[in-house]
């Protein structure tokens, strides 16, 4: 068994491996993040991880990966909003994913409050964010990986009716630098539920770090890609996408300040 966990690890370090190959000019912190992720080995030496749990191991770093090489390329992002707090959205359309969102803001805090908020406070994300019904953790792998279920709520005017989501989510830290990153996957003991719309999003993900020269704040960028299902025109999922990244970074923005 521990042979075979370790050729688990390798061949998953491999696929990374190539991942990371086919990106295109990541920016320096973004290569920092992109180390190989050595703790998959050391993870596998202290618990032995069954072949699900190691799928949705697997799963989790792709989406980290492909969601820092679609960051990483800096061409052919569109400006969508621009707030006079000088938060901004940018968007563009990837052949094999469809049209991704990138917010880009400022927090007046510092890293470990807001990276505390994201992670470690995930299930009271429904408390301050009116755009999140509810988030639940549906099971824990590891040090990194969890299993989560999302209810949205409901757009003004019922625009967007109810959706939810099924995501395996991974977060990391190297150095001063934190990457949040997630992606739909499948969980048997979450099946669709009634009511809802069973959506999908991924790759996503946040990538936190301290401004440049002020330490106390962080610089947080919002990589999303969802695709809402049902029958929504483009401009409206477009509208909807867009201002929902802007309401989250001002809702975040109060809860941190509490």
């Amino acid at each position: 068994l521990s042979g075979l966990r370790r050729q688990a690890a390798v061949a998953i370090s491999q696929e990374l491996s190539k991942l990371a190959c086919r990106s295109t000019g990541p920016s320096t912190w973004i290569n920092q993040v992109r180390r190989r992720s050595s703790l998959l080995s050391s993870r596998l030496e202290e618990k032995p991880f069954s072949e699900m749990e190691m799928s949705y191991i697997k799963q989790g770093e792709e989406a980290l990966q492909k969601s820092l090489s679609i960051l990483g390329d800096q061409d052919g992002w569109k400006t969508e909003t621009v707030m006079g707090n000088g938060d901004k959205v940018l968007s563009k359309v990837l052949p094999d994913v469809g049209k991704v969102f990138r917010l880009e803001v400022v927090v007046d805090q510092p890293l470990d409050a807001v990276y505390s908020e994201l992670v470690d406070n995930m299930e009271q994300m429904g408390d301050w964010n009116p755009n999140v019904k509810e988030v639940k953790i549906l099971q824990k792998i590891g040090k990194d990986t969890v299993i989560t279920h999302e209810k949205a709520a409901a757009t003004p005017g019922n625009i967007v009716g109810p959706r939810d989501f099924v995501s395996v989510r991974c977060s990391k830290r190297r150095g001063s630098t934190c990457v949040l990153a997630g992606m739909a996957t499948k969980y048997g003991a979450m099946p669709e539920q009634e009511g809802f719309i069973r959506a999908e999003n991924g790759p996503t993900c946040m990538i936190l770090r301290p401004l440049a020269g002020s330490p106390s704040q962080t610089k947080l960028i919002w990589l999303l890609s969802i695709d809402l299902k049902g029958w929504l025109p483009k401009t409206i999922i477009n509208q909807v996408l867009s201002q929902t990244q802007v309401d989250f970074a001002n809702h975040l923005r109060e809860r941190l300040a509490q």
